[in-house]
């Protein structure tokens, strides 16, 4: 997976404010020590939302991304698991202090919020 690779991750409507997204979108769940994305070396945004919103049938209001480059400059790992879909990826944050993985999350946020929406929003 190159540099540029970007990873795809689905937006929960709870996760926009202002029509903008927050950095939730890239906040770890309580207890859980990583992030899970989309492959967009493998997947479409269109058919990842499709895939996140009727197959698993999760909440989504669109896509945006990070790249794989953007980040592992944060420290962060990227692996590609494959589990439980062939087009999975976990974004690591390695151990990461709480207040670290917050500052990362803004970072990310910021890097994604600048890419734009790669599909929807959906309202």
């Amino acid at each position: 997976m190159e540099n540029d690779a970007l990873l795809l991750r689905q937006v929960h409507p709870s996760f926009i404010q202002a029509g903008n997204i927050t950095s939730q979108v890239f906040t770890l769940p309580k207890g859980g020590s990583s992030l899970s994305v989309y492959d967009g070396e493998m997947i479409t945004p269109d058919d990842a939302y499709n895939h996140y919103t009727k197959v698993l049938r999760n909440a989504s209001c669109g896509v945006v991304a990070v790249s794989k480059g953007e980040c592992e400059s944060q420290g962060l790992s990227v692996i590609e698991d494959r589990v439980p879909y062939p087009e999975h990826i976990s974004i690591l944050y390695n151990s990461k202090s709480s207040k670290e993985s917050d500052r990362i999350a803004i970072k990310l946020k910021r890097l994604a919020t600048d890419r734009g929406w790669l599909f929807g929003p959906i309202r």
